[in-house]
């Protein structure tokens, strides 16, 4: 397991055309992580693209992308002035694995908000969160240093809150400072909301769009996930990511299936 810097860094071996090995510590299980995917994606497009942060993400993902060897294929579709859109394609074992529409622009990391309708997520204090850890240990959970209400996570002690809801902090456990790629991670980084819906298991993203808000302040994500509706084996997850600044910084929309029940 390498660093997030290291874990996320392409290289381009010709015209939109890039290669990576994809880390073991970004596994849940077999399966890496959506949102770690998603972050080396947006290295290969903001790479390509004169701009300098992912704005809109919007990624199909088709098969389990397992840790190992695989390419990046970058086809711009648009570049301009204060915006560039690209198919971003994962490739793997000969196959794509994740298609993402991505749109850069350039953020001002000193721009302050025209209008700001939302409050922050209401995440307790880290003190009083619960850092939990799967008992097998490894892979994300080594990754990634979260933080959880207690309140959101019955469903651990077999006592799900019947709301669809998680929040939590989030930040790297290698110290890696928190950047655009970062908030690619953490949009995909709480357990499925369904989990408080007595669904269990692992549950796979179908499609995820995200964008990114504004340039994030140093320190920990709040982190606060939702959900609309669970039906017909289909659940939505909403996520909005909050910085140290008390800014929206992230936020996504997610369609996923329901987790399926370990054996």
């Amino acid at each position: 397991m390498s660093g997030f810097g290291e874990a996320t860094a392409v290289e381009r071996v010709g015209e939109g055309r890039y290669e990576i090995d994809l880390d073991a510590g970004y596994a849940i299980g077999e399966a890496l992580n959506g949102g770690y995917l998603m972050a080396v994606l947006a290295r290969a497009a903001v790479d390509a693209s004169p701009h300098a942060h992912p704005i809109s993400t919007a990624a199909d993902f088709h098969r389990v992308t397992k840790a190992g060897p695989a390419q990046v294929i970058v086809d711009p579709r648009k570049t301009g002035r204060t915006a560039a859109s690209a198919l971003v394609t994962l490739v793997q074992d000969d196959r794509p694995v994740v298609d993402a529409l991505i749109t850069t622009g350039t953020l001002d990391a000193a721009a302050e908000p025209d209008y700001a309708g939302a409050a922050p997520a209401p995440v307790p204090p880290v003190d009083d969160c619960t850092d939990f850890r799967p008992p097998t240990g490894g892979g994300f959970a080594d990754s990634v240093d979260m933080r959880f209400d207690r309140t959101t996570m019955g469903w651990l002690d077999g006592q799900p809150s019947g709301n669809p809801e998680i929040r939590a902090w989030f930040r790297h456990r290698d110290g890696y400072e928190i950047d655009a790629c970062s908030l690619a991670l953490a949009v995909d980084a709480l357990p499925p909301v369904a989990l408080n819906l007595g669904a269990q298991g692992w549950a796979p993203t179908v499609e995820l769009t995200w964008h990114m808000r504004a340039v994030p302040a140093p320190g920990w994500l709040a982190v606060h996930g939702t959900g609309r509706l669970l039906a017909d084996g289909w659940f939505d997850e909403e996520v909005e990511v909050w910085d140290t600044a008390g800014r929206l910084v992230a936020q996504s929309r997610q369609i996923a299936r329901v987790p399926r029940a370990r054996s």
